[in-house]
């Protein structure tokens, strides 16, 4: 397992924050998942699901990371990828499963940090490749990830 240990954070000039979030993050973590599966209009379990879910797979770092931006003190955003082998890519490829930023804090450069510090984390890991997913309707989206190197290899649903 190739694991790297999470620099401290920095806080920048205008109060932000970006930090690899582990185990003592997911009380923080929890409310941003359930904003954005309700704003994708994903199903979201009641009760303690995605915090016992986030706590079960954030210890296993060989399979997934997590990072958190925060502004202020107070978590807007997070990006978690999940880490696969790929024969097409030979070898250790990491898609980007979720990034979101709350409303409030959008258009600020949090994303686009979050995916960089991704980025990073990745290559530091060994991955030959990093692919993220946008749903066919998120015109936005698709924008943005394009503004950052991401292209269109096909369209979902």
């Amino acid at each position: 397992m190739n694991t790297i240990d999470p620099p401290e954070p920095d806080i920048d000039a205008n109060g932000v924050r970006l930090w690899r979030a582990g185990a003592e993050d997911i009380e923080q973590l929890a409310p941003l998942v359930r904003a954005y599966w309700q704003f994708d209009e994903i199903p979201a379990p009641r009760g303690t699901v995605i915090s016992d879910t986030l706590t079960q797979w954030l210890a296993r770092d060989e399979h997934c990371a997590c990072w958190m931006a925060g502004v202020d003190g107070e978590p807007v955003g997070y990006l978690l990828a999940v880490f696969v082998f790929s024969l097409e890519h030979l070898g250790l490829t990491a898609e980007i499963d979720e990034c979101y930023v709350l409303p409030g804090h959008r258009r600020r450069g949090l994303g686009a940090s979050l995916i960089r510090l991704a980025e990073q984390g990745f290559r530091e890991r060994g991955c030959t490749n990093s692919s993220l997913q946008v749903a066919r309707l998120n015109e936005q989206g698709k924008r943005f990830y394009r503004r950052l190197g991401y292209g269109c290899a096909r369209a979902t649903s």
